[in-house]
């Protein structure tokens, strides 16, 4: 008895911060300002986002990153990459994609808003950088779009690079509602053909609009995208399941969309899965309730799940984000 009441005692004159405190969280957003379509990684036990600088095209001409050794405390990266580093890129620079390969980083972007029916505007499409260092500072490493033309439909924008369990790289990119998949050269300067001859092999699935993702889980290929308007309140992620990266992949239904009470236009994310666990989680970006501006988007995180058949349970818009998970 004595004892527990010196137990009790002692904890009564402990200051508040020393007393049992909730876990710390990330909140939501992340960090601040303007960003949309973050692409998540982790390189060197860090944890790192890029996302779109989201501004009106002719201002969107940079990009900025970010990293966390925890998922709380974020430092900003200014202007890894810009127009002035990408003579034939002019404006809307968007959606980065990275890769780390033989020491180097391998950054992919979205250039120009490109419009073949539009004769006076510039050449663009999809583009790569290359720095020693995933903060940058980047260089355009190909001098020309690295995919420049209209393939089964699908623009040249939304890039993302997937890595199969044999070490082959595969770039999954696409809008105008068709997506397509290519393997990448080792070198990243270009395209392997398939088999049957082709380059870009289209794997559009039932409902897709943009913002491809792509990832492996238990022997499964677990294909994402977002669909709706990307103003709009009506922005959402959707997914699908193959048995092969190239499909036929079969819709499972929509995992991400607005929370009225949260924030609305919840879409084009990435996913991260903490090395050597089963610990998931989304990255995505929303816009505030209450704004009308297209352009105020913000990124956000939650926890991502699967349940006992391995498919994705809907997940739920927060404003206290995640726990702290540092990399170990």
């Amino acid at each position: 008895m004595k004892t527990l009441l010196l137990t009790l005692l002692l904890a009564a004159t402990l200051p508040a911060s020393a007393q049992t405190l909730p876990p710390r969280t990330s909140g939501n957003p992340l960090f601040p300002g303007w960003y949309a379509d973050p692409e998540a990684a982790i390189f060197s036990k860090q944890y790192w986002i890029y996302p779109t600088y989201s501004a009106p095209f002719d201002q969107q001409v940079y990009l900025d990153a970010f990293s966390s050794p925890d998922l709380i405390t974020w430092t900003k990266h200014p202007h890894i990459l810009d127009t002035a580093r990408v003579k034939w890129a002019h404006r809307a620079m968007w959606a980065p994609a990275i890769v780390a390969k033989g020491g180097k980083y391998y950054l992919f972007f979205g250039a120009n808003d490109y419009h073949p029916e539009k004769p006076n505007e510039p050449a663009g499409g999809i583009g790569v950088a290359v720095a020693d260092n995933p903060a940058g500072p980047f260089k355009d490493y190909l001098g020309k779009p690295l995919v420049g033309t209209i393939e089964n439909g699908a623009q040249p924008i939304d890039q993302f690079v997937f890595k199969d369990g044999d070490g082959k790289y595969y770039l999954i990119y696409g809008g105008w509602q068709h997506c397509n998949i290519a393997r990448l050269k080792d070198d990243f300067t270009g395209f392997v053909p398939m088999a049957d001859g082709t380059v870009f092999k289209s794997i559009t699935p039932q409902g897709y609009v943009e913002g491809p993702l792509l990832f492996r889980r238990q022997g499964k290929y677990y294909f994402m995208w977002s669909e709706g308007g990307w103003t709009g309140p009506d922005y959402s992620v959707a997914y699908a399941v193959s048995d092969s990266p190239f499909g036929p992949f079969k819709r499972m239904g929509k995992i991400l969309a607005q929370d009225p009470k949260v924030g609305t236009g919840a879409g084009h994310h990435s996913v991260i899965q903490v090395p050597g666990t089963d610990k998931w989680y989304i990255v995505y970006h929303r816009h505030p309730l209450g704004d009308q501006d297209g352009n105020h988007r913000v990124v956000c995180i939650e926890e991502m799940h699967f349940d006992a058949k391995g498919l994705i349970e809907p997940v739920k818009l927060t404003t206290t984000g995640v726990a702290a998970q540092p990399l170990k």
